[in-house]
């Protein structure tokens, strides 16, 4: 197993991790190290992907592990930070519908490459799917750094993270849109 690829199974232990530290509020900051917890592993995102390219250290079990470590860590977050702890409430009932599309869309796409997988065809991260990525990943960091501090109405920080997450939520949309038509040729019986 190489660098990256330990990396990501880095990222992947560091999930639980970060649920266990968000879900204790016996922690002094719970919230703010399953931030600090959460921007580390998205950081082995970029990281275990700039070495592997660098160094010419892409394999097949990276090409495998890496979207899935990058969806659950993200998806994971996104859904306990719907689950209140103690009396405070991350994410708004609101927000669900943002978090169920950004799933929705990870599903859809994860399913489009699956099909182009089988007729040979390898569809890659683009830039707007990173772009994407980048603002989920923020967007997380802030929200859970504001629910620290949250006092009974939102801070300024909670308002900056809802923000970050609406585009995201847009950015989504338009990366998995761009993805599949980009790539309707997959869907095709030719």
């Amino acid at each position: 197993m190489n660098l990256p690829t330990k990396l990501t199974v880095l990222r992947l232990i560091m999930i639980p991790l970060f649920v266990a530290v968000y879900f204790i509020p016996e922690i002094p900051f719970n919230f703010v190290i399953s931030a600090v917890i959460f921007a580390l592993a998205a950081f082995t995102d970029f990281l275990d992907g700039y070495i592997a390219r660098k160094y010419s250290l892409v394999t097949d079990l990276g090409k495998f592990l890496d979207p899935i470590a990058d969806k659950v860590l993200v998806s994971t977050a996104l859904i306990v930070m719907l689950v209140p702890v103690g009396n405070v409430l991350v994410l708004p009932a609101y927000a669900s519908i943002a978090v169920a599309i950004i799933l929705a869309r990870e599903l859809v796409v994860s399913g489009f490459r699956m099909v182009a997988a089988s007729k040979g065809a390898v569809i890659a991260a683009d830039k707007s799917g990173k772009i994407k990525t980048l603002f989920q990943d923020v967007a997380i960091f802030v929200l859970l750094v504001g629910a620290q501090f949250m006092p009974e109405t939102y801070s300024v920080i909670n308002i900056v993270g809802l923000v970050l997450l609406g585009i995201a939520t847009l950015l989504t949309i338009v990366s998995g849109t761009e993805c599949i038509v980009k790539n309707r040729k997959v869907l095709s019986n030719k």
